[in-house]
C-alpha cells in the first residue's frame, strides 16, 4: 500500500493564491510578530532585568560594611531539617564599638553554635543600622541571572498568550464566515442532490 507523502510548503501564508483569505495573511503577521517579540524582546528584557538586579546587589555590597562585634549570649547550634538542609545563621545579641569609640548593642544574624564572648562579624548600612549581610558576588550573579530568565519567560508568556488569543479570534471569525457561506450555498446544493 502506497501512502502519499505530504509536502510541506514553507511560508505558504505569504504566497499569493486564490484560496488565501485576508485572515490567513493577518495570522501570518501575528505569528511573525509574536515570535519576533518573544525572541528579541524576551532576550532584551532578560538582559536588562539581570543587569539591573546585578547593579542593585552591587550597590548593596558597597553600602553595607562589616564590623567586628562580640557575642553577649551564646547561640544554639542549628539542627538539620528533615531534608538535611541546615541554616547556620541565628539572631543573637552582640556588642560593637563605633568609629567614634561609643559602645552599642543589638541583635544580628550570626553563625550558630558560638559561645558568648567570641568575635563575630556584623553588617551595617550607611545609616548605621544593623542589616543582613549582602549577597556574595557569585550568589548575586546567580540571583540576577534567575531574575533575568524569569522576566524573559514572563514577557514571552504574555506575548505568546496574546498571540494565541488573537489567533483564536481569527479562527472564530473564519468559522463564522464558513457558516454564513454554508447557509448561502447549502440550499442550492440540497436541491441538486434531491
Amino acid at each position: 500500500m502506497h501512502r502519499g507523502r505530504r509536502t510541506r510548503q514553507w511560508l505558504w501564508q505569504w504566497r499569493s493564491n486564490p484560496l488565501r483569505r485576508r485572515e490567513d495573511l493577518v495570522e501570518a503577521w501575528i505569528v511573525l510578530a509574536v515570535w519576533t517579540v518573544v525572541v528579541l524582546g524576551g532576550t532584551l528584557v532578560g538582559l536588562v532585568t539581570a543587569r539591573a538586579a546585578d547593579e542593585s546587589f552591587a550597590r548593596l555590597r558597597s553600602e553595607r560594611h562589616a564590623v567586628p562585634a562580640v557575642l553577649i549570649e551564646s547561640t544554639v547550634r542549628a539542627v538539620a531539617s528533615t531534608e538535611g538542609v541546615q541554616d547556620n545563621l541565628v539572631r543573637a545579641k552582640v556588642r560593637w564599638t563605633t568609629s567614634d569609640g561609643s559602645p552599642h548593642t543589638g541583635r544580628a544574624l550570626v553563625d550558630s553554635g558560638r559561645k558568648a564572648g567570641s568575635t563575630v562579624t556584623v553588617w551595617f548600612d550607611d545609616e548605621g543600622q544593623l542589616v543582613n549581610p549582602p549577597p556574595t558576588a557569585a550568589h548575586a550573579s546567580a540571583q540576577a541571572g534567575l531574575l533575568g530568565l524569569s522576566a524573559a519567560f514572563a514577557l514571552s508568556g504574555l506575548v505568546y498568550g496574546a498571540g494565541r488569543a488573537a489567533r483564536w479570534r481569527l479562527d472564530r471569525r473564519r468559522v463564522d464566515e464558513w457558516g454564513s457561506e454554508w447557509d448561502r450555498v447549502e440550499p442550492q446544493w440540497r436541491r441538486k442532490t434531491m
